[in-house]
């Protein structure tokens, strides 16, 4: 099974619901799995959030963000090819608030999708640890612009 969270491959953490009894399978649900302690508990801050706006208990004017790590940073910065790609089959001279739903929905799934397969690919590249005496694999996030010569389609050269 896939961590809830992040997506890896789930190692033994779980969620149990308090609302139902021990007996009552409702108790346990199956695909709310993690990877970690820390998804696990990414996981039960936004859920405990939820359930108080949810039930009315408490007014949540800001939801805690949790701070991005330097695999997301870079994986945040692999996805302006995409966006810049997505953008410019839109027309960069038209304004972000001019675009239409589906213009909007294009460029947030380039990114979405793009900012997903990075993270992926990392995982996928870490779930083995280094061999002794072997080199070191290319980390994959390391330069997210390396396959960019000059084709960055914001950027006018004179």
């Amino acid at each position: 099974m896939k961590c809830w969270v992040c997506k890896r491959q789930a190692r033994g953490y779980g969620h149990t619901d308090g609302r139902y009894k021990s007996g009552d399978p409702q108790r346990y649900p199956v695909d709310w799995v993690f990877c970690s302690r820390r998804c696990q508990d990414a996981f039960h801050a936004l859920y405990g959030n939820w359930q108080r706006a949810k039930d009315g208990h408490a007014k949540l004017k800001e939801v805690a963000m949790i701070d991005a790590s330097d695999i997301e940073l870079a994986a945040m910065r692999q996805c302006l090819k995409s966006f810049g790609e997505a953008a410019g089959e839109i027309g960069f001279s038209k304004p972000l608030g001019d675009y239409s739903e589906a213009e909007a929905l294009r460029v947030i799934d380039a990114i979405v999708t793009r900012y997903t397969e990075a993270m992926v690919e990392h995982h996928e590249a870490s779930k083995f640890p280094p061999v002794r005496g072997m080199p070191p694999a290319p980390d994959p996030l390391a330069n997210p612009f390396a396959d960019l010569e000059d084709d960055l389609p914001w950027e006018v050269k004179p």
